[in-house]
C-alpha cells in the first residue's frame, strides 16, 4: 500500500501530525504549524474538514452538552464551531504542504467534505473514531479508491467489521486500523497497545495508533508491536490554546518521539538470520576447542587434556564428544588450538 510517495512495504513509521483545532482560528498559525510538523519530522500533516452543521445540531437541549470531557457543559455546536478548519483553508493548505514535502490528507464527516477533498486530490482519507457506524459514510469516502484509516476509538468489534465490510463492498481494501482511547488525554491503563497486534490477525490489515496519551511511550510501544501509522495531535505552541492544546505535542515534544519512533524501528530491525560485519568479528570471543594439557603423539584425546574455551580460534565444540577418544597425530602443546589436521580418523567425524 502506498499513501502519495510513502510506501507501507518500507520499515519506517507513517507519522502523522494532527493539525485538529491547533490552529487557533488564524490561517498563519495552521501555515506556520505545517512548517513546524515538517521540522519535527512528521511524514504527513492531518486536517479535519467540517462545519459544526455537518456534525451536529445548533441546540443547548440536554443531549447537545458535553458530560464527563475535557469539554464538559460546552455545546458540541459551540465546541465544534470552535475547532472546524474553514473549508477556503483548504486548497492553501494542501499546497503548504507539499511545498514543505509533507503529505496532506484529512477527516471528512460528510459527503460535501468528501467531494472538497477529492477536488484537492487527496491521497488518502481519515475516518474518525465517532464516525465509524456512519456506514453511508465510510461507502463513499471507499468509493474514491483511496487508502483508508480508521480510527476505532470507541467502537465495538461488529462495528469495526461493519466498517471494513463497507469498504470492501465498494472495492476497496486498503485499510489501516489504528487503536485509539477517545479520552483527552488517554489514561495509559486505556491505552490496550495490544490491539495493534490483535487488529492485524483478526481483519489482515495494516495497523496503528491514533494516540490521546501524554509523552511518547506509547507511540514508541506501538512501534515494538507492529504499528505502521502514529498518528499524534501537534501544536504550534501551546499558548495558542484551544481544544486540543492540552494533549497536543509542541514542536519540540513532537521532535523527541519522532527520534524515539526511530530509534525503535532501528532496535527491531527485521527477521534475518545473516550475522552483520560486527557480529561476525566479535564471533573470535565465542568458545571453540583447546588444547589444555600437553599430549604425546599416539595418545589419546581425554576431557583432561582439552577444553571448550575463549576465543573462538579453535575447532567448534559442536565435535567436542567426537573427538574424545581418538589419537593425535603430533605432539600438541597446551593453548594449541585443537584442529582435526591432527587427529586421527578425523574424516569419520
Amino acid at each position: 500500500m502506498k499513501i502519495d510517495y510513502f510506501d507501507f512495504n518500507k520499515e519506517q513509521n507513517f507519522v502523522v501530525a494532527e493539525l485538529s483545532a491547533n490552529h487557533g482560528a488564524d490561517i498563519n498559525i495552521a501555515l506556520q504549524t505545517i512548517k513546524a510538523a515538517k521540522r519535527a519530522g512528521a511524514d504527513a500533516i492531518k486536517l479535519q474538514t467540517f462545519t459544526p452543521d455537518s456534525i451536529t445540531l445548533d441546540s443547548s437541549g440536554s443531549d447537545f452538552l458535553i458530560k464527563n470531557s475535557l469539554w464538559q457543559n460546552r455545546t458540541l455546536y459551540d465546541l465544534y464551531s470552535e475547532a472546524c478548519t474553514p473549508y477556503d483553508w483548504h486548497e492553501e493548505l494542501f499546497k503548504a504542504a507539499k511545498d514543505e514535502g509533507l503529505i496532506c490528507f484529512s477527516s471528512p464527516f460528510d459527503k460535501a467534505a468528501v467531494d472538497l477533498l477529492e477536488d484537492l486530490n487527496t491521497p488518502a482519507y481519515k475516518v474518525a473514531s465517532m464516525e465509524i457506524s456512519d456506514l453511508t459514510l465510510i461507502e463513499y469516502i471507499a468509493s474514491k479508491q483511496k487508502p483508508i484509516i480508521i480510527s476505532t476509538g470507541v467502537a465495538t468489534k461488529e462495528e469495526i467489521s461493519r466498517a471494513i465490510k463497507a469498504c470492501h463492498d465498494n472495492d476497496n481494501y486498503e485499510i489501516i486500523l489504528l487503536q485509539c482511547t477517545s479520552s483527552y488525554p488517554a489514561p495509559f491503563e486505556e491505552a490496550n497497545l495490544i490491539m495493534i497486534n490483535e487488529f492485524a490477525n483478526e481483519f489482515n490489515v495494516l495497523t496503528g495508533l491514533s494516540d490521546h496519551t501524554l509523552g511518547s511511550l506509547a507511540p514508541v510501544v506501538a512501534t515494538a508491536l507492529g504499528a505502521k501509522v502514529i498518528e499524534k495531535h501537534f501544536i504550534l505552541n501551546k499558548d495558542i490554546g484551544g481544544p486540543d492544546a492540552s494533549f497536543s505535542m509542541d514542536e519540540a515534544e513532537f521532535s523527541q518521539m519522532v527520534g524515539d519512533i526511530r530509534k525503535a524501528e532501528l532496535l527491531i530491525g527485521k527477521v534475518d538470520y545473516a550475522l552483520t560485519k560486527k557480529q561476525i568479528e566479535s564471533r573470535i570471543y565465542m568458545r571453540s576447542l583447546y588444547v589444555s594439557e600437553d599430549i604425546k603423539k599416539g595418545e589419546i584425546i581425554t576431557e583432561e587434556n582439552i577444553k571448550s574455551v575463549r576465543p573462538g580460534y579453535g575447532l567448534d565444540p559442536q565435535f567436542y564428544n567426537d573427538v574424545l577418544g581418538k589419537k593425535v597425530s603430533k605432539d600438541v602443546f597446551k593453548g594449541d588450538r585443537l584442529n582435526l589436521n591432527f587427529i586421527s580418523n578425523y574424516e569419520s567425524l
